[in-house]
């Protein structure tokens, strides 16, 4: 059974989609009638297993390879969407490359090597730039699209040690906002959602209990946010339901 929230019949590509807030939203999107694309850059199963159970929920899915640190693999697997469905009304830019380094292993600015800061800043920041190019054409044909950016708290607040990641964050806030000057007028509405610490899968293999806790009882709502109190934000932005709401960066962090 699907429930409208204003995706029905939508075609939705949601980068990073098999865990996390990206799995949490491609079932939302699935939940109210879109038909998703699921990717993955290393594990096809994980993804398989979220586009199933779209499917057992009576939603439409399907699976493709996704590396956003190669912008003509990202290409490719753009137009395997567009090959199966003809077309791409929703993009969402969930997808980080965090390289080799462990999203918590940080280390002082100093000690960032040229060639990390580099690559870190040209995956996340020509990654994304990738899959919004190759998806604008089928927006334009149609007079109607939708593109969310998934950001941090870190493009605003600075997250030291970890420079390229806030740099690259910012950097696609500089973007969202020209894509929404420049695609407005034929339909296309771009924003940008900034969770703050999220309770993710990797969040709690990684990040230490001491650091959770901090976090938390430093927002007014005294928790950590799930990826499904994410989710509806960004599906919000990506529906019929939005019409004007452009150009935004919408923090959503528990009023951290």
């Amino acid at each position: 059974m699907t429930t409208d929230v204003g995706v029905r019949g939508r075609v939705a590509l949601v980068t990073g989609s098999s865990r996390g807030i990206g799995r949490a939203t491609a079932q939302l999107f699935g939940a109210g009638g879109a038909r998703v694309a699921i990717t993955y850059r290393s594990d096809r199963e994980r993804a398989e297993c979220v586009a199933a159970g779209i499917c057992r929920a009576g939603g439409e899915a399907c699976v493709v390879p996704f590396d956003l640190s190669s912008p003509d693999a990202m290409r490719g697997a753009i137009d395997l969407v567009l090959e199966r469905w003809g077309s791409i009304d929703i993009l969402v830019n969930n997808a980080v490359a965090w390289g080799l380094r462990a999203p918590a292993a940080a280390k002082p600015f100093e000690q960032l090597g040229e060639s990390e800061w580099r690559d870190g800043l040209r995956s996340n920041i020509e990654g994304t730039y990738a899959a919004v190019q190759a998806v604008v054409p089928s927006m334009r044909a149609r007079q109607w699209g939708r593109i969310v950016t998934i950001s941090s708290a870190a493009a605003v607040d600075g997250m030291p040690g970890l420079a390229w990641y806030a740099a690259a964050k910012a950097a696609l806030h500089g973007l969202t906002r020209t894509l929404a000057r420049e695609l407005g007028a034929c339909g296309v509405l771009a924003n940008i959602v900034m969770p703050g610490l999220t309770l993710t899968e990797q969040v709690a293999e990684r990040v230490p209990v001491s650091r959770r806790e901090a976090v938390a009882r430093a927002t007014p709502i005294g928790r950590l946010l799930h990826p499904e109190e994410i989710a509806p934000v960004v599906v919000f932005l990506c529906s019929g339901a939005n019409t004007g709401v452009t150009g935004e960066i919408i923090r959503v962090s528990g009023g951290g």
